[in-house]
């Protein structure tokens, strides 16, 4: 069994920063890509950035410039840094991994909330 525990949300001041982290645990074999969703209320969720094993990213146009993925693989963390916050982030931010473990699968962790408020 594999699990994603995320950390580092909070309460922040438009154009703040925060960083957020997510660890993966459990019996893994290989994690593929990691990434960042969010989802604000009564909205849908949406990528905001994806990472892969070589260190390729994407990121949704309403962070780039902003916001900055980073992973550790040998620590299977992936981190979001985000800088220059606006209102507009606030949301659930959810941590995703594609991990091999018994078979691939998707992952999900339990998501963390950011709030940007003056």
């Amino acid at each position: 069994q594999a699990q994603l525990v995320e950390s580092g949300g909070g309460l922040v001041q438009p154009g703040g920063s925060l960083r957020l982290s997510c660890v993966a645990s459990g019996t893994i074999f290989s994690i593929y890509a990691m990434g960042w969703y969010r989802q604000a209320p009564g909205k849908q969720r949406e990528l905001v950035a994806t990472i892969i094993s070589g260190g390729g990213t994407n990121y949704a146009d309403s962070v780039k410039g902003r916001f900055t993925i980073s992973r550790d693989n040998g620590a299977k963390t992936v981190y979001l840094q985000m800088n220059s916050l606006k209102p507009e982030d606030t949301a659930v931010y959810y941590c995703h991994a594609r991990m091999a473990t018994l078979g691939l699968h998707d992952y999900w962790g339990q998501g963390t909330q950011v709030t940007v408020s003056s």
